[in-house]
C-alpha cells in the first residue's frame, strides 16, 4: 500500500516554513512503514496523557488540543452547567501546547467553534444556533462579517506559534460531511467554501505559514481541493475493542482525490490495530484517539492493547520522534 509518489509532495501553501516541509517530508517517509501515535486532550489536566504514560511508560508523538473556549462568541448566559464546565476546563489549554512544543512533539488543533452569532449552550452544534453558514460564504452579509471577525480572532491566537515557527496540523471545519456542526449543516459545498475562505485569509492576509492544512471528510463531492490540502483525514468511531487496519475506510477516503496525499485518522474512538497495520501497511500516517473515556480509560481500548501498541516497532511514540522543528 506504499505510495512512492507521496515523498515528492510540497506544502499547499507555497510560503510554508521549512519546519512545515520537514514535518510533511517526515510523514511522507513513514507512510506505510510506521504510524504516529496520537492523543487528543481538551483539559488543562490532560488526564489522557497521564493515563497513557501510566499504562505504557511512553507518550504519544502527537498531541491534540481543543480550542473551543477560545471561541469569541460563547453565549454564557444561556448555557448548561455541562457546557460551562467544558469551557472552564478547556481554558488556557494552549499553555499545555507550548509545553508540548518544548518537547518537540507534533501538535494538532481541533476547534469546536461556537458559531459567530445566534447560538446558545454548545453553539458549535447546528441544533444550538440560528447562524446560517450558507449566508456566511457570501461577502457583505452580516454572517460573512461575523465569520471573518471570528477567523481573525483565532488567527491572532495562532500567530505566536507562527512567530516561533512551530508547525501546527490544522484541521478546521472537521467532520464537514455531517450536519451536526453548523459548518456542515448547509451541506458539503458550503463547508468547502468556508474552508477555502479560511485558507485564503490565513495564508494571504495573516501569513500563518506554520499551518499544515488537514481536510477532514470522506465525501468526494465535498472535497475542498488539492490546492488547499496537505493531508486528507476522516473521523471514525468503531465499536468498543474493535481493532483493525481500517482498510475499507482508507480506500473510501483516498477516492476523494486522484492526487497522492498523506492520509490520517483525524479522530478515532479505539486504537487501530498496530500489529495488523504493520502487516498490511495501510499508510495511515497518524491516528488521534479522542479524549475523556476514549483516551483515559479501558472502556474502548484495553490496557493490554494500549501497552502492546505503544511498544510495537511500527508505532512512533514521542521518544522515537525525530526533532522536526
Amino acid at each position: 500500500m506504499e505510495n512512492p509518489n507521496i515523498a515528492a509532495m510540497a506544502p499547499c501553501n507555497p510560503n510554508a516554513f521549512n519546519e512545515v516541509k520537514a514535518v510533511l517530508q517526515y510523514l511522507s517517509g513513514i507512510a506505510g512503514k510506521a504510524i504516529i501515535t496520537g492523543q487528543h486532550t481538551q483539559t488543562n489536566s490532560q488526564k489522557e496523557l497521564q493515563y497513557i504514560e501510566k499504562i505504557t511508560g511512553k507518550l504519544p508523538a502527537l498531541c491534540g488540543f481543543e480550542l473551543l473556549s477560545y471561541s469569541p462568541n460563547i453565549n454564557y448566559e444561556n448555557s448548561s452547567a455541562e457546557c460551562l464546565l467544558e469551557i472552564d476546563e478547556n481554558r488556557n489549554t494552549l499553555d499545555r501546547a507550548w509545553e508540548w512544543a518544548e518537547r518537540k512533539g507534533l501538535i494538532t488543533f481541533t476547534w469546536h467553534w461556537f458559531s459567530p452569532f445566534g447560538s446558545w449552550d454548545k453553539g458549535f452544534y447546528s441544533n444550538n444556533t440560528t447562524f446560517d453558514a450558507s449566508k456566511a460564504v457570501i461577502e457583505g452579509t452580516e454572517e460573512y462579517k461575523a465569520l471573518i471577525s471570528d477567523m481573525d480572532h483565532m488567527a491572532d491566537i495562532l500567530k505566536p506559534f507562527c512567530e516561533n515557527r512551530i508547525p501546527i496540523l490544522w484541521r478546521p471545519f472537521h467532520e464537514a460531511e455531517g450536519e451536526w456542526f453548523w459548518w456542515g449543516h448547509k451541506g458539503p459545498e458550503v463547508a468547502k467554501q468556508l474552508y477555502r475562505i479560511m485558507y485564503d485569509r490565513y495564508t494571504h492576509v495573516h501569513a500563518l505559514n506554520n499551518l499544515i492544512w488537514v481536510w477532514n471528510s470522506p465525501l468526494a463531492e465535498g472535497y475542498v481541493g488539492d490546492d488547499v490540502t496537505d493531508v486528507i483525514s476522516r473521523d471514525l468511531y468503531p465499536p468498543k475493542h474493535t481493532h483493525t487496519d481500517l482498510q475499507p475506510e482508507y480506500e473510501e477516503l483516498v477516492r476523494i482525490t486522484s492526487e497522492p496525499k498523506l492520509v490520517a485518522l483525524g479522530e478515532i474512538g479505539v486504537l487501530p490495530s498496530i500489529n495488523q497495520l504493520s502487516l498490511t501497511r495501510i499508510p495511515w500516517v497518524w491516528y488521534m484517539i479522542w479524549s475523556n473515556e476514549f483516551g483515559s480509560t479501558a472502556e474502548w481500548t484495553s490496557e493490554e492493547e494500549l501497552l502492546q501498541a505503544y511498544h510495537h516497532e511500527y508505532a512512533i511514540t514521542l521518544d522515537k520522534l525525530p526533532v522536526l522543528y
